[in-house]
């Protein structure tokens, strides 16, 4: 028993390596198995990636199953140990969820495929699950079975196919997975539809999944109707960060666009789908929202925020501790506690700064300026948004004097220091896009 697996028109646009995820459950099991006995694609360079959540008691034989599994066919098998934010509010599917998905972007190299091993009764669970969300017809699209995902490509090439014909290939082939003991548990929203609702949807209508499914297809074709105007709207409300809209220009949008404008736009982010009362939060704040509040919203791990005219959306992220302090000579790059990072190219041999969080209460001297500024003051004066200023790292001298703030504040003193020497700092926020160039490794 073979399964040929589709490829889109876009397959030949993606030319790096096929990166699956590889939970070591049936689904992945077959998904691996598959591409590792498919030569053209086996060629481009495939690799397998565990997520180790630390969730269940056997997490560690997991992995070292999908490792011994990987030996078998060959493969290289990587591991990435997660933390599982347990008291992020969003309930422990979403934050497994969300630590996953950070983790595949993170494994990514520009071009590169992430295979998912989603099947036909995963589609028919999302569209339940959409609908009962109360989702518009992106959301009721469900899964797609090829889309961009961060600097690469997701493709599901299992969409099409039934379960049950991913369990008839992986008993012919005598292979051996990894039986989750959570997935009989009935808590989590998906397990209640999957272990309850389907089965008995099935036994009045055999056809349940495909029909499901059949919907996510018609729905995807209206979303393709609609696309051209909603990048256009899109395109119109964009600033020059990805992550952040502009509110001015979104509220001059007709309702029903700027819902699906929002959407297209957490999308895009590659971000988990915006939930109905998500975009509620957005009309109701566009319209009595205050410049001088900062209202936000949650959803599966991620956060919507605005500040002043700025809409920012992203993952839920810890602010640089507060007790964070480091010596820093500026000759290799500085991995901050919180994902970012800061380096200062044409460093020379003989500094020594103290890069620290903020405490409060700084001043800084600007260029062209004769007395010192509150550090305060000047953040909110350039318009930079809360979320931002709270993982901003400050470099002092031996003095104890605020040399820069992150890449955004100099000191009049060290901005001419740079200039003279053509050095120049720079600061990547933690979940920032940045190339390898930008951002070079110690």
């Amino acid at each position: 028993m073979q399964i040929a697996l589709p490829r889109p028109e876009a397959f030949a646009e993606a030319d790096g390596r096929i990166v699956v995820g590889y939970s070591g459950g049936l689904d992945s099991t077959v998904l691996l198995h598959v591409l590792a006995h498919t030569p053209d694609l086996r060629a481009r360079g495939l690799e397998a990636l565990h997520v180790h959540h630390g969730l269940q008691a056997a997490a560690d034989d997991w992995a070292a199953h999908c490792r011994r599994v990987c030996d078998t066919l060959d493969l290289p098998c990587k591991v990435a140990r997660v933390d599982v934010a347990r008291d992020a509010g969003h309930g422990l599917e979403a934050a497994a969820r969300a630590a996953r998905r950070a983790a595949f972007a993170q494994s990514m190299a520009p071009g590169d495929l992430l295979a998912l091993a989603h099947h036909r009764d995963d589609q028919a669970e999302t569209v339940l699950l959409r609908a009962l969300r109360a989702s518009g017809p992106d959301g009721l699209a469900a899964m797609r079975a090829w889309r961009r995902f961060g600097t690469g490509w997701l493709w599901r090439p299992l969409l099409a196919l039934p379960r049950a014909q991913l369990l008839a290939y992986a008993q012919a082939h005598g292979l051996h997975w990894i039986e989750d003991p959570s997935n009989a548990v009935d808590d989590a929203d998906r397990n209640f539809l999957r272990n309850r609702v389907l089965p008995l949807l099935r036994s009045r209508w055999p056809q349940a999944d495909a029909a499901l499914a059949g919907v996510a297809a018609l729905q995807a074709d209206a979303t393709a109707l609609l696309s051209p105007d909603d990048v256009a709207a899109l395109a119109g409300a964009r600033t020059s960060d990805p992550a952040v809209l502009d509110t001015t220009r979104l509220q001059a949008l007709p309702s029903a666009r700027r819902a699906r404008v929002l959407r297209q736009w957490i999308d895009a982010l590659g971000l988990p789908p915006l939930p109905a009362r998500a975009v509620a939060w957005c009309e109701a704040d566009l319209a009595t929202g205050r410049a001088d509040r900062v209202p936000v919203f949650d959803w599966s791990a991620h956060r919507l925020q605005r500040w002043r005219t700025q809409l920012h959306a992203g993952p839920i992220r810890s602010p640089l501790a507060g007790d964070f302090a480091s010596t820093w000579s500026g000759k290799v790059p500085l991995q901050l506690p919180d994902g970012g990072r800061l380096w200062l190219e044409g460093a020379p041999a003989d500094m020594r700064w103290t890069v620290r969080a903020r405490h409060g209460g700084e001043r800084v001297r600007l260029t062209g300026r004769a007395h010192s500024h509150s550090l305060k003051h000047v953040l909110q004066a350039r318009d930079i948004p809360p979320w931002q200023r709270a993982h901003l790292p400050l470099l002092l001298d031996a003095d104890g004097l605020v040399q820069a703030a992150g890449d955004l504040v100099f000191d009049a003193g060290f901005e001419a220091w740079l200039r003279a020497g053509g050095r120049r700092l720079r600061w990547a926020a933690p979940g920032a896009l940045h190339t390898a160039d930008d951002a070079p490794m110690a």
